[in-house]
């Protein structure tokens, strides 16, 4: 634990951060997953629905630095492909 009062606050303020971090981590994984059981389960409209959300999310930790721009780019064109060959299968 640390004695200065700065590095105690720096402490706290790091601490705040993880915790914010995993939160946003974590509703990113699972809106992923939600793309990708609806893509499973065939439904086209729920995937589209939760295609959207994902990108959403994925901007955002993008821009927030959560993750790099270049996997949030990645991930966003996979999900995408996984959506269109479902819609495409479907008609």
């Amino acid at each position: 634990m640390p004695n200065i009062k700065s590095s105690i606050k720096r402490a706290r303020q790091n601490q705040k951060r993880r915790e914010q971090n995993r939160s946003q981590r974590s509703a990113l994984r699972t809106s992923v997953k939600a793309v990708e059981a609806a893509v499973a389960s065939g439904d086209v409209a729920a995937a589209k629905a939760a295609l959207l959300t994902a990108i959403k999310k994925l901007d955002k930790a993008a821009g927030k630095g959560l993750i790099h721009k270049n996997a949030a780019a990645r991930k966003k064109s996979r999900l995408t492909k996984k959506v269109n060959a479902i819609e495409a299968k479907a008609q």
